[in-house]
């Protein structure tokens, strides 16, 4: 479906990015990845498929840096078709002890570059008269949890930041939508499982029960192949009228 399409996927070297890379990469779109930690092996999984791949280790909260990758991507492989700004951080604490530091790196990495990366993607889409851009939000995006300020805030203002985005593309090619997953088992979340594990002194299938039953009533998490399948949903020709969408893949969490 998407062969001969590149897709430049922020923050997509482990857990949801990841999963999103391999499900475009599966549709024939060729790859720009980007991001820290195991990067070979990454590279080396979306390359299986069979795509041509290529990595640009942009730091996302450097405006320069974001626009060098953008440009990387047009040079390598001559567009930016698909844009998927999934690269976030989290830090936990009330407002008050809420280090400020640590608010201007989440609200950089999780709003901002998704502001900076479109802003750069857009003017190659609108002269192709084609594109899409998918924010990788949360159910963060559309409701809160306490000692989440920051991650909370920057959610919301990239579920806005997409509304906006895809209104003012509204009558051309190019769409703008938002997921909003619930738990997901990323190795990070699993982090927590296993200290909520430790903590208690219980199994990790109850560690994950009881992470999952403080918020989500499906008591599932849900998985990068299943944020993927909605992401090659989006990027459909089925998915043409389907604009400033956030869709929350939550198990229930929101319905609340």
């Amino acid at each position: 479906m998407l062969k001969g399409k590149t897709a430049l996927v922020t923050g997509s070297t482990s857990g949801i990015g990841l999963g999103l890379a391999k499900a475009l990469a599966a549709q024939g779109a060729n790859l720009v990845m980007n991001g820290f930690g195991e990067v070979d092996a990454a590279l080396a999984q979306v390359k299986a498929l069979g795509v041509q791949v290529s990595y640009h280790g942009a730091d996302m909260s450097k405006p320069h840096e974001i626009e060098a990758m953008v440009r990387h991507a047009e040079a390598t492989f001559g567009s930016v078709d698909v844009l998927v700004n999934n690269a976030g951080i989290q830090h936990v604490a009330r407002v008050e002890n809420f280090p400020p530091e640590r608010w201007d790196a989440v609200i950089a990495i999780n709003l901002s570059s998704a502001f900076h990366a479109s802003r750069f993607a857009l003017p190659g889409m609108q002269a192709r008269n084609w594109g899409r851009i998918l924010n990788i939000a949360s159910v963060h995006g559309l409701v809160a949890s306490a000692e989440k300020s920051a991650y909370v805030a920057a959610k919301h203002g990239l579920v806005g930041l997409t509304k906006v985005t895809a209104l003012e593309n509204a009558t051309s090619g190019v769409t703008c939508n938002a997921i909003c997953p619930g738990w997901v088992l990323t190795p990070l979340v699993q982090k927590q499982v296993d200290a909520k594990a430790a903590a208690l002194g219980i199994s990790n299938e109850e560690a994950k029960r009881q992470l999952l039953a403080e918020k989500e009533p499906s008591l599932q998490f849900t998985t990068p192949e299943e944020l993927g399948a909605l992401a090659v949903f989006l990027c459909s020709t089925a998915a043409d009228n389907v604009r400033g969408v956030a869709w929350n893949m939550d198990g229930g969490w929101a319905a609340q």
